[in-house]
């Protein structure tokens, strides 16, 4: 897992069926932007959590997605 900052939207006039009806968000991680299929209603600015591989498919196996949004972060603690 990862915690990113959304950035915007991404537009597709066309996609596979198994993403029709799914948002598609540019985050900002600390390795770069990436996109990932947002499964919790999140904004631009949101600070998220980011689930990769087989982990980003739980909620529907058949999506062809690598990269999920699955929690917005309401504060984040720093080990010290």
């Amino acid at each position: 897992m990862k915690t990113g900052t959304v950035k915007g939207s991404v537009w597709s006039t066309k996609k596979v069926d198994g993403l029709m009806g799914l948002t598609l968000l540019s985050v900002e991680t600390d390795t770069g932007k990436i996109v990932a299929v947002d499964l919790v209603g999140a904004g631009k600015d949101d600070r998220v959590l980011l689930t990769f591989g087989s982990a980003a498919r739980v909620e529907n196996p058949l999506l062809p997605v690598d990269a999920a949004i699955v929690g917005i972060l309401d504060t984040l603690e720093a080990e010290t």
